[in-house]
Parts: C-alpha cells; sequence; structure tokens
C-alpha cells in the first residue's frame, strides 16, 4: 500500500562535518526504529566501521557519535514522498530534503550517495542547488546481493580520501 511520507530523522551534521552521504528515503525498519539504517541486514554501520577501523556501533547514539567523530554528516535525498514499504523503485511525488542549507552550516566539500536511486534523485531534484556533483556508491541495501561486504568495503574506501 502506498502512503504519503514525511521523513521522520533528523540529519547528523556538524560545523565540521566535510562529508555527506546520502541515502534515498528511509526503510520501514529505519522509521521504525528512528534512524538511518535500521534494517540489521544493511551493511552501511559495518562497511563505515570497516573503513573507520571502529568497533561497529550498535545504539543511536554510538552511530551519531561514530559518524560526527569522523566528520561525517548523513541525510536521505528525500525529504517527503508516496512509497510502498521500503521499496525505493516506488517513490513517487518526491520533495527533496533542504540538503543546502545542511551544507551551509557545516564544512561539506564532497557528497556520496547510497545507491542508484539515491544518486538519481540527487541529481534531478538537488544538485541544481548545491553545485556539487556527488559520488555514486554501490547500495549496501540487502537487496544488493551482488556485492559482497568486501566489495562494498573497496569500492566505499574512496570516502577516506575526502576524510583525509
Amino acid at each position: 500500500m502506498r502512503e504519503r511520507i514525511v521523513h521522520p530523522i533528523n540529519p547528523v551534521y556538524d560545523s565540521n562535518s566535510r562529508i555527506l552521504i546520502l541515502g534515498s528515503f528511509p526503510s520501514v525498519k529505519s522509521r521504525e526504529e528512528g534512524f538511518f539504517y535500521g534494517n540489521r541486514q544493511n551493511r552501511f554501520w559495518r562497511v563505515l566501521s570497516a573503513l573507520l577501523a571502529q568497533p561497529v556501533p550498535e545504539s543511536i547514539d554510538e552511530k551519531k557519535a561514530l559518524l560526527l567523530r569522523h566528520g561525517i554528516a548523513l541525510w536521505d535525498v528525500i525529504g517527503e514522498c508516496t512509497i510502498e514499504g521500503s521499496d525505493d523503485a516506488s517513490i513517487e511525488e518526491a520533495m527533496p530534503n533542504s540538503i543546502k542549507a545542511l551544507i551551509d552550516n557545516s564544512s561539506v566539500k564532497a557528497i556520496f550517495t547510497n545507491g542508484k536511486t539515491a544518486s538519481k534523485l540527487y541529481r534531478k531534484l538537488v544538485f541544481p542547488t548545491t553545485g556539487i556533483m556527488d559520488t555514486p556508491l554501490p547500495s549496501t541495501s540487502p537487496r544488493n546481493a551482488s556485492w559482497t561486504l568486501e566489495k562494498l568495503i573497496g569500492r566505499w574506501e574512496c570516502i577516506l580520501e575526502s576524510l583525509g
């Protein structure tokens, strides 16, 4: 069943955030948990932890601390849309989050998108206001089964250059 949903999770960033990682829109599990990548099968936190040589955070506070400690901002491209469950392919009537305001209030110089849908939506709806081209990365979603954890870590390693 399709429903109109307003993004329920605040962005994570501060004035020291140097990169921004954008997903498309929170999954049902993430919306229930109240934080990004709440589905335990999603490999986002494992990929990020491996790259930063840190333990995988468990609580929301630990996840926020990991991001901020390493200069990483996290949000989603879409602020409101019609969606069926967690299916990115069903997103319609998408309205973007105010990503330009986040960039203006941080030190973000590089944007990475988690998956093809996030990149497509960013380029269509947000790039014209930010002028910062995204670097698309393979989705950490369990639906992207052709990418093993090791392959994801290898491809996502490019974020480290921007964190310098």
